[in-house]
């Protein structure tokens, strides 16, 4: 029997200075998506290029993403936001195309293939060209004043909105097709990302309609699997992007749009009121809240100068650091965020957790030896503290506006509708909601809270559609900040997975893992465990297509041997891990001692893989409701989708300690 075709990569992954200059050597044309590490290449054009390669199949036309973030020769696009092309030939640049205007794009890229084409036969000159939206002027300026800048950056005449793809149509396999017809209707798509909301997300989303009677229907439908998020603008500039996409959308009734507007989307491909296909901003103020939901990091350029600006308005879109201490957290938790959301912040993070000792001395350094500090002590230490990531424009001044003056006492008789005055305890020197006094300030503390997690990742033997899946990583904001594929001796696989050495399956398994090479990956991320977990989905396929339809293992999983992915379950693991598969680089994040969670317990949930050999799609549907065990292999769970999911474990740890701040002043204040 023939054996299977191997599947050829659509799209050449290019992430550092000798890639780079190893495609450039290329023959023929090149035509490289540039992309930011922190938001991925650009997805929406993926079907068109594999499109275009079908219907050409010319072995002289090459598809490529390059990370500019480790390329040096692409400095000057970092920082960037709107999609670009560059097209390069015998090591040139030899046009340039931003947005992805499929139309233009398939015409440019015939074109530049069928000049290249002369060149190599003909000998006819080839002509490079400069980036023209770029001048030197505005090269200087992003590398000097953002060289490190990660925020999303589009120009300030354009409007935009935010679109979503809701999960019934992803879940039909329809969002690319969409996609492609929002940008043949002259939509540019400026970002992307997929994404499943949680419950507490989605009521966050829609808090302007909880008082519908759909409302708990509208949640659980938005919750119910992946979304595509989508900041769209118009190509054509000014243009008030809101009512033409509302217009292109139709009615949010869908019997009315196929009535009024039968070409509309909404008219395609919604089902029902609440089924209805897509979502769309209703103006520009709901446009600006749902954008600093779904892409905090966004930032506008101001015309014609290198100054920058946040949203539509001039207030800057910032992060602030929320703490709820014990005593509010326990009796007022959500009155106080109802408030919040009242107040317009987007809760883009959030944390329940039981801090040491230690670990409030470590976020109080500079305030160990003030004579409140035993009392902020206890009180920090006698519960669960509630730790929020706020964002909104201008959120630090907005949030200590609303807080109220430090002392409870002050607050009760001046303000007597701020935070602080009506859930603090007069008889108490501490009161009980803590905010950032500076931008600054709020990103070293939720860094404290909110640090950046490593975790490791594997793309297992003889996984189909490896590209892909590299490409669905970065999609998802993780960075890959280390990968390397290896194949397991036996004796490698048997350590990485110890911990099952007396389990029915270890033998299967290791056999297994040998077979062909491992891609391992570090991959990094705020709640990086978690969010890992969720983008691979329940390990057992048919389990994930039916619970995460848009997950990992529910598209590219056969069964439950070869599920194609594996990740951490948690930090500790993580950690252990890493250091076996990458030596000491895993020594970067560190675990405070009895802060991280432990591994989890193995159950007999694998048993009947023992059948495997007689079955290859054993069913599972009895231990559907069991915890995971340290290594995903061990049993199947149902796994969270939660981004930033409030957690009650004691475990969660702190990894990064706080800056060393100088202010001397009362933390309880603050």
């Amino acid at each position: 029997m023939a054996g299977k075709k191997k599947e050829i990569s659509l799209q050449i992954n290019i992430n550092n200075d000798d890639q780079w200059s190893e495609v450039l050597a290329t023959k023929g044309l090149i035509v490289v998506d540039v992309y930011q590490q922190w938001c991925g290449p650009c997805r929406a054009v993926v079907s068109l290029f594999r499109k275009i390669k079908n219907e050409l199949g010319d072995d002289l036309l090459h598809f490529a993403t390059a990370e500019a973030d480790g390329i040096e020769a692409l400095e000057k696009y970092r920082g960037k936001c709107e999609p670009t092309f560059l097209f390069y030939a015998g090591g040139q640049l030899v046009s340039v195309l931003r947005g992805p205007n499929s139309p233009l794009l398939q015409k440019t890229i015939q074109e530049e293939l069928n000049k290249e084409k002369s060149v190599l036969e003909h000998g006819a000159a080839r002509r490079a060209v400069k980036d023209e939206g770029l001048t030197e002027e505005e090269v200087n300026d992003d590398i000097e004043d953002h060289p490190h800048d990660e925020g999303l950056i589009i120009a300030d005449n354009k409007s935009y909105t935010v679109a979503i793809i809701k999960p019934d149509v992803v879940a039909h396999g329809k969002a690319e097709e969409i996609m492609m017809k929002i940008q043949d209707a002259g939509f540019v798509i400026l970002a992307h990302e997929e994404r499943t909301l949680s419950e507490a997300e989605a009521e966050g989303f829609y808090q302007h309609k909880a008082a519908e009677p759909y409302f708990q229907e509208l949640i659980q439908f938005m919750s119910s699997g992946p979304s595509h998020v989508l900041l769209i603008s118009k190509m054509e500039d000014r243009e008030d992007v809101i009512p033409a996409w509302r217009e292109f959308i139709g009615p949010p009734d869908v019997e009315e749009a196929r009535t009024q507007q039968p070409e509309s989307l909404r008219a395609q491909y919604g089902t029902e009121t609440l089924s209805n296909a897509l979502h769309g901003s209703s103006d520009s103020e709901q446009a600006s809240r749902e954008l600093a939901f779904f892409f905090p990091n966004f930032r506008m350029a101001m015309a014609g100068s290198g100054s920058e600006r946040a949203g539509p308005e001039q207030g800057h879109v910032e992060r602030t650091l929320a703490l709820i201490r014990p005593d509010a957290a326990r009796e007022n938790r959500e009155e106080i965020l109802a408030r919040i959301h009242d107040a317009g912040f987007t809760v883009a993070m959030q944390k329940e957790i039981m801090l040491s000792e230690d670990q409030v001395r470590q976020f109080y350094s500079s305030h160990l030896q003030q004579e409140y500090f035993p009392s902020l002590l206890e009180s920090m230490t006698s519960g669960p503290v509630l730790a929020l990531a706020l964002v909104k424009q201008g959120a630090v001044e907005h949030w200590r506006n609303i807080l109220g003056p430090k002392d409870p006492v002050q607050a009760k008789s001046e303000e007597p509708n701020s935070l602080r005055a009506q859930f603090s305890d007069v008889n108490s020197s501490v009161n009980q909601l803590h905010g950032s006094r500076s931008s600054d300030e709020a990103e070293v503390e939720i860094g404290f809270f909110f640090p950046p997690e490593d975790t490791l990742a594997v793309i297992k033997p003889h996984t189909e559609r490896k590209e892909e899946i590299l490409e669905e990583i970065q999609a998802r904001g993780f960075s890959i900040s280390h990968l390397k594929d290896t194949v397991l001796s036996r004796e490698m696989a048997e350590e990485f997975y110890k911990e099952h050495r007396d389990k029915p399956f270890f033998s299967q398994l290791v056999d297994y893992m040998c077979r062909g090479p491992c891609t391992m990956m570090v991959l990094t991320k705020e709640n990086a465990v978690d969010e890992w977990r969720a983008a691979m989905g329940p390990t057992d396929p048919s389990e994930a297509r039916q619970t995460a339809p848009g997950s990992l293992r529910a598209r590219f999983a056969k069964d439950m041997l070869e599920n194609g992915v594996h990740g951490s379950s948690n930090m500790e693991q993580a950690h252990q891990k890493i250091q076996f598969i990458f030596g000491d680089i895993g020594a970067e994040s560190v675990i405070i001692d009895g802060a991280a969670s432990p591994p989890l317990e193995t159950e007999e949930s694998f048993a009947e893989l023992k059948n495997l050999q007689a079955s290859r799609s054993p069913s599972f549907d009895d231990s559907r409701n069991q915890r995971e065990p340290s290594t995903e292999e061990a049993e199947t769970h149902p796994e969270t989708s939660e981004s930033h999911a409030a957690s009650s474990d004691e475990t969660d740890t702190l990894e990064t300690p706080a800056s060393s701040r100088q202010d001397t002043g009362d933390p309880t204040n603050s």
